[in-house]
């Protein structure tokens, strides 16, 4: 090939090269826009179920004697790990495939005091309307063989985005106390040794879990014979500054109502 015709057929490729350009950009904008909008339908759906629990949890707080919810958290992954889960599992990587395949984008924990307080925290909110339980694993009842224990749910909830509702699943654990500080040490323990962890430290983690489990029975034992059935309580005495009501106020409303009714 003469020097001219090498010279032409450089000039091609950059010409192609020039084309493809705008197109590839194009596609990585909208991928970019696609992904995110993915992503965040999951944050919402996070901050959905939180809110839902965090409602029950000050109801609780505020009208009942006994709050059975100790406190919430939430993860969100990152699109790195949800693209490396994906690889691992060899999804098939469209959003579509991954909504239904990885269910733990979004997840919320929710600890409570005692095993009977986790399965009702559950029925409450599973059972509001907008709620669908796609899968339960109850490892409380029929926990790992490393002794894992704590209530599963893949839940979907709808989020309403300006093109319209989207059902968003979520993953939700509900554990006791004594679970969710053994689920923290173990997991500490898992990433301290990369996953290989020595046959010694299983079987003490699978000890711990079992005297854990002991902890939770004989401590829902201790808490009935102490204070018996706290649904079946008159509520507490309200506390001030709060959103409770005083007997003041509660008083005061009764007597206009009667005045209302009088005229």
């Amino acid at each position: 090939m003469d020097e001219r015709a090498q010279v032409s057929a450089d000039d091609d490729l950059e010409v192609a090269a020039s084309d493809e350009v705008p197109e590839f950009l194009s596609e990585f904008r909208q991928m970019r826009d696609e992904f995110s909008r993915f992503m965040l339908s999951y944050k919402f759906g996070m901050d959905e179920i939180t809110t839902k629990v965090r409602i029950l949890q000050e109801e609780f707080r505020t009208v009942h004697v006994y709050n059975p919810i100790e406190h919430v958290s939430a993860r969100l992954k990152t699109p790195e790990s949800v693209l490396e889960k994906v690889r691992r599992k060899g999804c098939e990587p469209t959003f579509e495939r991954i909504r239904e395949q990885i269910t733990d984008v979004a997840g919320v924990r929710v600890t409570c005091s005692f095993v009977s307080d986790a399965y009702r925290v559950f029925d409450l909110l599973t059972g509001q309307q907008d709620i669908d339980v796609v899968a339960v694993k109850d490892y409380i009842r029929d926990p790992k063989p490393n002794g894992y224990r704590s209530l599963h749910a893949i839940v979907e909830v709808p989020v309403f985005l300006s093109n319209g509702p989207t059902p968003v699943p979520v993953e939700v654990q509900f554990r006791t106390i004594a679970m969710d500080f053994w689920a923290s040490l173990e997991h500490k323990i898992y990433y301290k040794y990369d996953r290989q962890v020595p046959d010694a430290l299983l079987v003490s983690l699978s000890d711990a879990a079992t005297t854990a489990a002991k902890l939770d029975e004989d401590m829902e034992r201790l808490h009935r014979e102490v204070h018996g059935d706290d649904r079946q309580q008159p509520p507490p005495e309200p506390s001030p500054g709060g959103l409770e009501l005083s007997e003041r106020v509660v008083a005061q409303l009764i007597q206009q109502r009667a005045a209302a009714r009088g005229r």
